[in-house]
């Protein structure tokens, strides 16, 4: 059992826990078919607080117990997310854990089926440890110590051990360590000093397997025989191309790793370490996102890009022929887990409409059972909405794609506003999804258009690329001519558009306010950046390895300081005119708080509108409900006042005479 392998995206700002996803859909309607069907009357469709939509559970991670019996899951039922035991027979789950500050992320059991392995941070520092607990309760911290972050990279096929980094030694980088189940004995592997991203380490304990980012969409797949001492590159290539390891299978005879050699989109590989030989396993059209091996290799589960869609396939590894997956209308499967002995599956399946639920099934067929129903009762499915993909052509004929919702009662005869929403990374995707948030707004009467502008992943390498060195000017270009697509549907308001983002969507607010200050009514920042040499001066210690990748795609802080400087908003402030909204986690380690603190007293300093609110005990994304309520509460109040309202300080086609001269 191994946590499963994705390949990442843009590393450099994508968020532990996005406040605002508004995720992407998979099919492909013109814009005609998604924007002009008929929609229902507003006040037909009840509306619901935020209290409501937080009565809903979030549930993430996935795991067997030993005799298959109970699912390990991650869930945000008791205000923050704590790790749950969930019977496979459907009945009543028991919580674990008992956080009532600090996020929880269940990993796995122990061989015994009572202890389990937990992670977390500390108030979203993102300085993770690695907890066990035992069957009374007790936790004990298995990397104790302060200013260090722990990582899991596998188990062992029995669980007899499990392996794991840390950067103790040297915060950059971090070396590899085994540690067994019974007496939590620490043994080094490997001491990390080359800045190698470790993806995985072979049961035999001989192989280890890493990725080397040489920029953002450009990277090697390195192989450690540790009984030889030799590392080699398995991917040597010229130019531009994209290889992540992903992971051993449990015999430790073959490597899985992700390409694009010839290719708009990665494809899954295997190596054959005896021989050396590679052969294709899967190639579909989309990206392949990553792939695991079940506990005894009998069967491999295959997660693809399918449009913003995931597309789930599992594959009977002896001829790799495919396994029939259960059918459920109107949902995705997303996560999947077998069992240890190969009989059952467990996985979520969502909606647009609903968050993720758990089911359970017989592998290759068989009745589908639901254990869980996480959507708060007091809120009627068909009262959200479901997303259509809308693609445009953007300022220079770029086709961009994104998802678009539409309001309950929204008609050329009753307009109403709408939010550009853009997705962290720089080169994350909006994906299918539900989203609390946007249900929210689009419930309170607000269109969003969650864009993939230019640089996005998902769409092939090309499409990726197309934002390098050109962030704040192209990418930012695509988010200003989303307004037309949006004018063109006949019900969204003219003068009525606003944008919305985080973390590196957030630095694309701040870019339209500042740079485009007559475009939007109003902006929605949540965490961006306001000063790019700042920011890439004090990335996370840990990000050591990928460091030059970040500059390769951003720019040397050293070197290239006068562009990064024309791109950072805080350097031009004095053009922002429309009212700003900035949400921050005090402990943000990505995007430091002074980011925020100095674009909210700078764009003041402007007599617009600013209103700022700090979390103290936040990081780079906000996970307690509590303080996810205040958020959106707020959020709402503002665009409801300087958007929906009479409030905003002129149009998004024309400023009053004082803020012109401004």
């Amino acid at each position: 059992m191994r946590p499963i392998r994705f390949a990442p995206k843009t590393a450099l700002l994508l968020p532990a826990a996005l406040l605002l996803l508004a995720p992407f859909g998979a099919c492909r309607p013109t814009t005609e078919e998604a924007t002009n069907e008929p929609a229902e009357t507003a006040d037909t469709v009840p509306q619901y607080t935020v209290g409501q939509f937080l009565e809903s559970t979030s549930l993430r991670g996935l795991s067997f117990s030993p005799d298959g019996q109970r699912l390990l899951v991650s869930s945000d039922a008791s205000g923050v997310y704590n790790v749950y035991a969930y019977p496979v027979d459907g009945s009543a789950p028991e919580q674990l854990t008992q956080s009532a500050d600090d996020a929880r992320f269940a990993l796995g059991y122990l061989p015994d089926g009572e202890r389990f392995l937990s992670m977390g941070d500390q108030g979203g520092n993102e300085l993770d440890h690695l907890y066990v607990q035992a069957a009374d309760g007790t936790v004990t911290d298995l990397t104790p110590g302060d200013g260090h972050k722990a990582v899991l990279y596998g188990w062992t096929p029995d669980k007899s051990a499990f392996f794991f980094g840390t950067n103790e030694r040297d915060k950059r980088y971090f070396d590899v360590y085994e540690m067994g189940t019974n007496d939590f004995a620490r043994r080094e592997l490997y001491s990390n000093d080359q800045g190698l991203e470790v993806a995985d380490i072979s049961s035999d304990r001989r192989y280890i397997a890493f990725t080397k980012a040489i920029s953002t969409s450009d990277s090697d797949v390195y192989l450690l025989d540790r009984t030889t001492g030799k590392l080699q590159n398995l991917t040597e290539h010229d130019g531009f191309e994209g290889n992540l390891a992903m992971g051993f299978d449990p015999d430790a005879t073959t490597l899985l790793y992700l390409t694009d050699r010839g290719d708009e989109f990665k494809y899954l590989v295997a190596y054959d370490l005896a021989s050396g030989a590679t052969r294709e396993l899967v190639h579909p059209q989309w990206d392949v996102l990553g792939a695991q091996y079940s506990t005894t290799g009998e069967h491999l589960s295959v997660w693809i890009n399918n449009d913003a869609r995931t597309e789930v396939r599992v594959y009977r590894t002896a001829d790799m022929s495919q396994v029939e997956l259960p059918e459920l209308p109107e949902a995705e499967i997303t996560d999947i887990e077998i069992s240890p002995d190969e009989r059952r599956i467990a996985f979520y399946g969502s909606t647009a409409r609903s968050p993720r639920n758990l089911y359970v099934s017989t592998l290759g067929g068989g009745e589908v059972a639901q254990i869980t129903d996480t959507l708060n009762p007091d809120i009627d499915p068909s009262a959200l909405v479901s997303p259509k993909v809308v693609r445009f052509a953007s300022y220079d004929g770029v086709e961009i794609p994104g998802l678009l919702y539409r309001p309950h009662g929204a008609s050329p005869e009753h307009k109403v506003p709408a939010l550009v929403v853009i997705h962290g990374g720089p080169g994350g995707q909006s994906r299918v999804g539900y989203s609390e948030a946007t249900q929210y707004l689009v419930n309170h009467g607000y269109a969003v258009y969650a864009i993939n502008n230019r640089g996005s992943s998902g769409y092939g390498k090309t499409f990726y690329r197309m934002d390098d060195r050109r962030h704040g000017e192209a990418d930012l270009d695509d988010v200003v001519a989303s307004k037309g697509m949006l004018l063109d549907t006949g019900w969204v308001e003219k003068g009525k558009i606003g944008v919305l983002g985080g973390s590196y969507g957030g630095y694309l607010t701040l870019a339209a306010v500042t740079f485009r200050p007559e475009e939007f009514a109003v902006g929605v920042d949540l965490f961006g950046i306001s000063n790019w040499v700042r920011t890439l001066e004090s990335i996370p210690p840990w990000w050591e390895s990928i460091r030059e990748a970040l500059y390769q795609e951003m720019g040397d802080p050293a070197e290239d300081g006068e562009r990064l400087r024309r791109i950072s908003p805080l350097f031009h402030a004095d053009q922002i005119r429309r009212p700003l909204m900035v949400l921050q986690g005090a402990n943000d380690p990505r995007v430091l708080k002074v980011e925020s603190d100095e674009i909210v007293e700078a764009a003041r300093a402007n007599g617009v509108p600013v209103e700022y609110v700090v979390f103290d005990d936040e990081g780079h994304g906000f996970l307690n409900k509590g303080n996810r309520e205040e958020a959106y509460e707020k959020i709402l109040t503002f665009l409801d006042k300087y958007l929906k309202g009479d409030g905003a300080a002129g149009t998004a086609e024309e400023a009053p005479p004082e803020q012109k001269a401004a």
